[in-house]
């Protein structure tokens, strides 16, 4: 699979590394390295590079990898993280701005309080770029991206650019119909007129509530398991006496129990184990079967089977 990466290696006017730690780019702070890593100059340097590329090559796009786990075989293929190039954030109008897809949730949300338009905080709760919460609908705070968002642009795996409107993504909770390997590289977002003070307490109200109940120094994901709605994923996995829960050196956070931890040596397989422990524990006690949040990616390493130890009290 090497082979057709290295002939694209001197097409391209970007970064493309192979065998690429993936650990240090991710929140978990674990998992296997990229076969291919590719940092696209820009826009014209990416779409060029996935038309050259072999079709049966898969790849993958890598924002600030916190909500992922990479399993410790590695991920492989090609995986696209989108650099400076992507994370511009501009203003359209007095209510839509325009964001790269590298744009961080805080940059976006900032730069539309600037521009006395309200209606896009709770974007500064969610850990991570335009690209990772148009592909997941990501929401907080009683808001989803499907609520603001105009049209996403969109690199289709075969090179192809193409605008999709928002009726065109098919948005669930936390859910599109974007195909794989498409790789978003540009929204359009829109609020409403507001106040920036107004905006500015909003957002300070959402950040202190963060960080009153959730473990945002610690080597996490984020939320690992959609809400089975109308419950809260958190409130199940505590009912089912989960919380503190540890395998190998991931655990489940005492502080918010739907966030499993790093605690500092933990390998993705135990992460991933110890969620799906989770997810048998509450199966049993309550006859809810949580869903992933977390995306999960990559090969497995060899098998490790670990037991999970409980926390007393």
């Amino acid at each position: 699979m090497s082979a057709p990466a290295e002939k694209n290696r001197t097409a391209v006017r970007g970064k493309l590394k192979f065998h690429a730690p993936l650990a240090p780019l991710v929140w978990f702070k674990s998992g296997g390295p990229a076969e291919h890593l590719f940092e696209p100059a820009d826009l014209d340097d990416l779409t060029g590079f996935l038309r050259q590329l072999d079709p049966a090559i898969p790849v993958m796009a890598l924002g600030l990898g916190s909500n992922l786990i990479v399993r410790d075989g590695g991920v492989p293929g090609v995986v696209v993280r989108l650099g400076k190039a992507f994370a511009k954030v501009e203003q359209l109008d007095e209510t839509t701005i325009r964001c790269g897809g590298g744009a961080s949730g805080i940059l976006v949300s900032s730069t539309a309080r600037d521009a006395c338009i309200g209606g896009i905080e709770f974007l500064r709760s969610i850990p991570g770029t335009v690209g990772g919460f148009v592909r997941m609908n990501g929401g907080a705070y009683g808001r989803e991206v499907k609520d603001i968002l105009v049209e996403a642009e969109v690199v289709l795996r075969s090179g192809e650019l193409r605008t999709l409107q928002v009726e065109e993504l098919g948005y669930t909770y936390r859910h599109s119909e974007l195909p794989d390997g498409a790789i978003v590289v540009g929204a359009t977002f829109r609020g409403f007129p507001k106040d920036p003070t107004d905006i500015q307490t909003e957002m300070d109200r959402i950040a202190q509530s963060r960080e009153e109940s959730q473990p945002l120094r610690s080597r996490t994901g984020g939320s690992t398991f959609k809400n089975p709605l109308p419950q809260k994923a958190w409130q199940v996995i505590d009912a089912a006496g989960c919380r503190g829960l540890t395998m190998g050196d991931a655990q489940v956070s005492e502080k918010h129990c739907n966030f499993l931890l790093n605690l500092g040596s933990a390998t993705s397989a135990d992460i991933e184990q110890l969620g799906e422990e989770v997810r048998r524990r509450v199966k049993e006690h309550s006859g809810v079967e949580l869903q992933w949040e977390i995306q999960r990616v990559g090969t497995f390493a060899e098998d490790a089977n670990q037991e999970c130890v409980g926390v007393e009290g």
